[in-house]
Order: structure tokens, then C-alpha cells, then sequence
């Protein structure tokens, strides 16, 4: 293809962008408060973003002038996926109790699922009663006013192991998560989304660092698709995850799994060169793309290009940085 013809053909592409933005953007009002309604993740954010937690302050919706063809076609190809209308749905179908020497406590298992998948989309947690109370206190400190006419389930001196008392809370708790994520600010917020992913993660970083890589990936793997669900608007926030999962797979000597997951994590940052995983992702798929025999160059020149812009200064490696996720 000619000069004039790669050029007519970014100024189209460009248009069909700017088409799709348009349309993409167009959204019914925001649902109202306490009635849970589908999530359309790409249209304007008008709340304020210091609210927002769980958005990355780099972030930004405008492609980036320096992106080749195919860069801006992937990028807005995700941006599309984007659209699609999110809602999930909570279930506590089961409890069981814990007895430690010192300690009894109540386990409630969590099942969330998206609307509209099959039973492979859903994810399994567990927490106990002051998993929940602790969440509720965290949220009255920035949300007391949504949360205002919300009622907690009380903590009784006596009967708390009773199946009466168990069964009761299932529901209040089932209810409660319901109308957490039916509010837009506390659902997008980090205190809600750790709730539902923090303890998992915490696990899974800390087999990381011993070393104890197939469980670390494991857990990973089982938390990751929940993670992308709660984040939908934000997709740079579940890259460090993904990073770590690329750890995980190349030191137990799977390097066209860790490549699969580098390209995920690299297609969320292809707007984000200066986020701090930009830089080691890289290195790490060029060592990737080489050992597999890929096309490693237009990596390398990503690569040199970035480093033609930052200043030299101390960067982790990306095993170096996914080990510092998560210490307490």
C-alpha cells in the first residue's frame, strides 16, 4: 500500500472511530437509586472522579495519535465490548460453620453471577458476618447519605449459630449486596469491589511470593473474570492481575500461556504508556516473544520509543513489581 493510500485508510478508520464514540455515548439517564438496572460501561462519566476509586488516574478515553492501524482497531474493538449492558446478581445459597480453638464464626458462601451467561461465568466466594460489617462501616464513611435508610443486620450477644438466625441473614445479606450494587458510586467504588475480590487476591500474591506458583495461579485464574466484571468501566485496573498471572505461567515454564496473558494486560495499557507495568510488560514480552519465535521487533521498538520519552530512572521488573501487590 502507497503512502496516499495508508494515510486515506487511517483518515477512515479515524471517521469510523469518531462514529463509533458518537453512537457509543448516546445512553439512557443513570438508574435510579436502589433499583438495579443494566450498567452501559462506555457512556460519559459525569460524576466526579475523585468519587471514583477504582479509575486509574491516567486514564483516558481518546486513542492515542501515535497508534499504528491495528493498534486503534483492537483498542476500539474493546471499547465496543465495553458497551455491552453489565448487571450481576448475588446468591447465598449455603453457610457453614468455622470452629477454631478461640473462635466460632459463620462462613456465607457468595455465588455471583451475570445476567445472561451460563453457569462457567460464575464466581464463588466466602465471608463471614464481620467480612460484612466491616464493609458497611467503610462504606457509611463515604457514603453515609446513600446508606442513610439502609439497614445492617444486627450482631446478637447469643443465638447466632441457630438456623433461624443463619437463614435470616442469608437473606438480609443477599439483599444487602443487591442494593450495594444497585447504587452507581458504591458499586464502582474500591471499598465494594475489594470486598468482593481483596481476600482472594491477598491469598493468591502471598503463594506468589513462597514461590508456590500452580496455587497462586490457580486462585488467580478463579478471581480474575469477577474482577474484570466489577471493573468493566476501568479495564487498566485488573492489569496488575493479569501481570501477575504472566509471572505465574513463566515461572512454571508456560511461556505461550504467559504470552497470551501479556497481550491481554498489553492491550489495556496501549493508551497508558505511563502506567507503571508499561515498561516491564514489555521487557517481559520480548524475552516471551523471542523464546517462541514471535515477532518480537515492534515490541522492541515500543520499547525504545518509551524510553526515548521517560527519564532514566529505577524500574522493577514485572516478577519484582506483582510480589510488592498486596503487602500488608
Amino acid at each position: 500500500m502507497d503512502q496516499d493510500s495508508h494515510c486515506t485508510a487511517e483518515r477512515e478508520l479515524l471517521e469510523a472511530v469518531s462514529r463509533i464514540t458518537t453512537s457509543s455515548t448516546t445512553s439512557p439517564s443513570d438508574e435510579e437509586e436502589n433499583e438495579p438496572k443494566a450498567e452501559i460501561s462506555c457512556q460519559v462519566r459525569k460524576e466526579n472522579p475523585e468519587k471514583d476509586d477504582t479509575q486509574d488516574s491516567s486514564a483516558t478515553l481518546s486513542p492515542n495519535s501515535s497508534m499504528t492501524t491495528k493498534e486503534l482497531q483492537e483498542y476500539w474493538r474493546n471499547e465496543k465490548r465495553q458497551c455491552k449492558q453489565i448487571k450481576l446478581l448475588f446468591e447465598i445459597p449455603s453457610t457453614r460453620i468455622v470452629e477454631h480453638h478461640l473462635s466460632k464464626y459463620v462462613m456465607y458462601k457468595i455465588i455471583i453471577l451475570q445476567t445472561g451467561s451460563f453457569d462457567s461465568n460464575k464466581s464463588i466466594i466466602e465471608r463471614r458476618y464481620s467480612d460484612f460489617e466491616k464493609l458497611h462501616r467503610n462504606l457509611l464513611e463515604e457514603f453515609s447519605e446513600e446508606l442513610e435508610d439502609v439497614t445492617f443486620p444486627k450482631k446478637t450477644l447469643t443465638g447466632n449459630f441457630t438456623e433461624e438466625i443463619i437463614n435470616e441473614r442469608k437473606l438480609a445479606f443477599k439483599d444487602y449486596l443487591r442494593l450495594l450494587y444497585s447504587m452507581k458510586y458504591i458499586r464502582r467504588s474500591k471499598k465494594f469491589i475489594d470486598f468482593l475480590t481483596r481476600p482472594e487476591l491477598q491469598e493468591a500474591y502471598g503463594c506468589l511470593r513462597g514461590g508456590q506458583y500452580t496455587k497462586a495461579l490457580e486462585i488467580l485464574l478463579e478471581v480474575i473474570g469477577l474482577q474484570e466484571r466489577l471493573t468493566r468501566g476501568n479495564p487498566v485496573a485488573i492489569v496488575p492481575t493479569l501481570c501477575a498471572i504472566v509471572v505465574c505461567h513463566k515461572d512454571l515454564e508456560n511461556p505461550a500461556s504467559a504470552f497470551e496473558y501479556g497481550e491481554k494486560a498489553l492491550s489495556r495499557l496501549c493508551v497508558h504508556t505511563s502506567h507503571r507495568y508499561y515498561m516491564p510488560l514489555l521487557e517481559t514480552m520480548i524475552a516471551l516473544a523471542y523464546e517462541l519465535g514471535k515477532d518480537f521487533l515492534s515490541l522492541q521498538e515500543k520499547l525504545e520509543e518509551w524510553k526515548t520519552k521517560k527519564d532514566p530512572i529505577r524500574v522493577f521488573t514485572l516478577k519484582e513489581l506483582a510480589v510488592r501487590e498486596y503487602v500488608r
